[in-house]
């Protein structure tokens, strides 16, 4: 994982902070724990910078090693539950996620959209249902998402095609793999006003998702998931209807905000 550029908006970045940084994410993005070869292999970093480094980290408790081998400290932890804790979506949304959660008795997600993928930032279970695995931090393709859809379809087509990879892996045998097919889907999701999906990422779950209105646009979305074989489709539009009201009243709490332009004349 080569250096980035150094100059950003004609400030330098730091070095060493760079790398520290680097070694981080690619920690984050390890499914195990990984070894001091391995680490310096992956950053294309020194040996003896890159064991300083994961010692000054270990110390700070940013990484824990273990038989030789390296992760994620608690600090890192402490780090994303702050970051949650203090996100301003996450406080504004609460009390209507709490309400969907609690009236409709069903999973209730919070995520955000990060390029071509949705990140998990707060899921709200349901007792005695089957939900997918919903820790902060989960990352799902966002074509392959009911969250993922609705915030896809706020954005220009354009755009979205740019950020999307190639080729559109599947999670399942039942995610959308064809460009055109979802760009169709989006449309209607744009039209509707939420978006759906069926076992597009977790078999045997469905999902209805809204993007959460904000100024300049939707960055998150909040999504109701169920089992797909246990309901009636009375409850489904239920809880779609709840998901719309809720879209609706936070769009109202924006719309003061919103700057208003006077038709040329």
């Amino acid at each position: 994982m080569p250096d980035k550029t150094a100059e950003i908006s004609g400030v330098r970045t730091v070095k060493s902070a760079d790398r520290a940084l680097q070694l981080l994410e690619y920690l984050i993005q390890s499914p195990a724990p990984r070894t001091l070869k391995e680490v310096t292999e992956a950053l294309q970093i020194p040996r003896a910078s890159t064991y300083a480094l994961l010692v000054t980290l270990q110390r700070r408790g940013w990484v824990e090693v273990n038989d030789n081998r390296f992760s994620l400290g608690l600090r890192s932890l402490q780090a994303a539950v702050t970051a949650i804790d203090l996100d301003p979506t996450v406080r504004r949304t609460e009390p209507l996620r709490q309400a969907l959660n609690s009236d409709l008795k069903e999973t209730v997600h919070l995520a955000r959209l990060d390029g071509a993928d949705v990140v998990y930032i707060q899921s709200l279970t349901a007792p005695d249902r089957p939900s997918a695995l919903t820790r902060p931090g989960r990352r799902l393709p966002a074509h392959a998402c009911a969250l993922g859809k609705a915030l896809l379809a706020t954005r220009d087509w354009n755009e979205v095609n740019a950020v999307l990879p190639d080729v559109l892996t599947p999670v399942t045998s039942r995610t959308i793999t064809s460009r055109a097919r979802l760009r169709e889907e989006l449309e209607q999701v744009a039209r509707h006003g939420y978006a759906m999906e069926v076992e597009e990422n977790t078999l045997g779950l469905t999902c209805y998702a809204i993007a959460v209105p904000a100024l300049p646009r939707p960055s998150y979305a909040i999504s109701c998931s169920m089992p797909l074989d246990a309901l009636a489709q009375e409850h489904r539009d239920l809880v779609r209807d709840r998901l719309l009201q809720a879209a609706q009243r936070l769009e109202a709490e924006i719309e003061p905000h919103r700057t208003f332009t006077a038709p040329a004349s």
